[in-house]
C-alpha cells in the first residue's frame, strides 16, 4: 500500500501526458485512427482508476473481512520444528 502511495502522482502524471498526446489523433485522426485513440485513452484511464483506487480498496476490505495480510514467506518457520 505504501508503494502505491509514493508512485501515485508519477503514475497519474505519466497517464496524462500519454492521453494528452493521444487527444490530437482522437479529435482528427481519420476513420483508422480516431476510434483507435479513444480506445487507448479510455482504456489508459480506465485501468489506471482500477489499479490505483478500486485495487487497493479491494484488497483492504477483503483483509479486514477475513482478517490477516499478507502471509509468511515459506521457509520462515522451517527450521523452528527441527529438532522436536
Amino acid at each position: 500500500m505504501n508503494a502505491g502511495m509514493m508512485r501515485f502522482l508519477p503514475i497519474c502524471l505519466t497517464t496524462l501526458t500519454t492521453v494528452g498526446g493521444l487527444i490530437p489523433l482522437a479529435l482528427t485522426g481519420g476513420a483508422f485512427w480516431r476510434p483507435l485513440a479513444v480506445v487507448i485513452i479510455f482504456g489508459l484511464l480506465l485501468a489506471t482508476v482500477l489499479t490505483l483506487l478500486v485495487l487497493p480498496a479491494l484488497y483492504a476490505i477483503v483483509v479486514e473481512v477475513l482478517g490477516g495480510g499478507p502471509s509468511e514467506p515459506s521457509g520462515a518457520g522451517a527450521g523452528d520444528d527441527a529438532g522436536q
